[in-house]
């Protein structure tokens, strides 16, 4: 994957203003402060590298999420996020559990005050059942038996839904699952290929139908609209999460939801203007994109592919009219304010500062 340089650009509510130096600029602190990795994808086994031939630090991952841990140690964290892919999928299967309560073990030196909130990768599910990754995970709390999605209230103004874009998918459900049936079927009639793994022959989004990715039911759509309306009733902005993305343009198409297009009109029109932000891993590379919604759709990169020395991740401060994600080393900076749909020329100002993946 390409390795972009991290950015910091100005928010179009506040030109000149530099992401990082904005609060103090305004004199507001942030209501919620979260700490955000992506993609850890651990292994105890030697360096190696991509499909794309892309360097993979598998051991170094470890060292990577122990100083985002040390640094957010430093700070008032409410929370953690990881974008899933906590294991690599090379990882000794014998060993898949032991290693997971390793990197939680990392995650809990935050303190029983600080939660880390996770969300299923491919990779996760390459390696252990998903019941265990549930339970292991926190996944699914508040929903009904055996989900993987949920979402959390850390604040009256704010609302996070950790969504599963594996909900339908080949990987995690028994052959016979309605879940998984579904995405058999899906797979052969839209990819030609043997190896559905692979795109060749797909062209543009179509891309994105490959057997690594996977989209959500439309138990987990119908779930989503709920929590939109809940959310536009108590007056709260919404942050989803996902591994996979949700908007073409913030990545390499392959690494789309299969049916991103149905999740971005829910959440765009359920409750317009509630939706302010998507953030997503599974690519490995910073990217960022802005929709005709005003809904920013950021993606972050990956710990896995940072070299030894080199660090990945951020802090993302959420205030009443924006959020700030404040990159470390190769993770991106950006401010991000609220915007109304019909606020053309903020949109235009910020789309200058799109990071497209093609």
């Amino acid at each position: 994957a390409q390795r972009r340089q991290p950015m910091v650009f100005a928010s179009a509510s506040m030109p000149g203003a530099k992401a990082g130096a904005e609060s103090s600029v305004r004199g507001d602190a942030p209501l919620l402060r979260v700490g955000v990795i992506s993609d850890i994808q651990y292994a105890d086994i030697p360096d190696g590298h991509s499909f794309h031939g892309t360097p993979r630090y598998y051991r170094n991952s470890m060292l990577g999420l122990r100083r985002a841990v040390d640094a957010w140690r430093r700070e008032d964290l409410d929370f953690a996020v990881h974008l899933g892919d906590i294991i690599d999928g090379f990882h000794p299967k014998d060993k898949s559990a032991a290693s997971l309560g390793e990197i939680l073990s990392e995650f809990a030196r935050l303190g029983e005050r600080v939660p880390t909130y996770h969300m299923l990768g491919n990779h996760c599910l390459y390696n252990l059942p998903r019941p265990h990754l549930n339970e292991r995970l926190g996944l699914g709390a508040g929903c009904e038996s055996g989900v993987s999605y949920y979402s959390v209230v850390p604040h009256p103004r704010f609302r996070f839904l950790f969504l599963d874009g594996y909900d339908v998918s080949v990987l995690g459900w028994p052959a016979g699952h309605p879940n998984h049936e579904a995405a058999v079927a899906l797979l052969a009639a839209r990819n030609p290929n043997d190896n559905k793994n692979m795109p060749q022959g797909l062209e543009g989004v179509d891309r994105r139908f490959v057997q690594f990715g996977g989209g959500l039911s439309a138990a987990q759509l119908s779930w989503i609209r709920a929590e939109l309306v809940a959310a536009a009733e108590a007056d709260q902005k919404v942050v989803a999460a996902c591994h996979l993305a949700f908007c073409p343009g913030s990545c390499p198409n392959p690494c789309l939801q299969w049916n991103y297009d149905e999740v971005l009109q829910v959440l765009r029109d359920t409750a317009p203007g509630t939706v302010v932000a998507t953030f997503a891993g599974h690519t490995h590379q910073n990217g960022y994109v802005l929709d005709d919604a005003g809904i920013h759709h950021v993606v972050l990169p990956a710990v896995l592919e940072t070299p030894p020395g080199r660090d990945c991740y951020g802090r993302l401060h959420l205030h009443a009219d924006r959020l700030e994600l404040l990159g470390t080393d190769t993770m991106m900076s950006l401010t991000l304010p609220f915007l109304r749909p019909d606020d053309a020329a903020a949109l235009r100002e910020l789309r200058r500062h799109e990071v497209k993946v093609a």
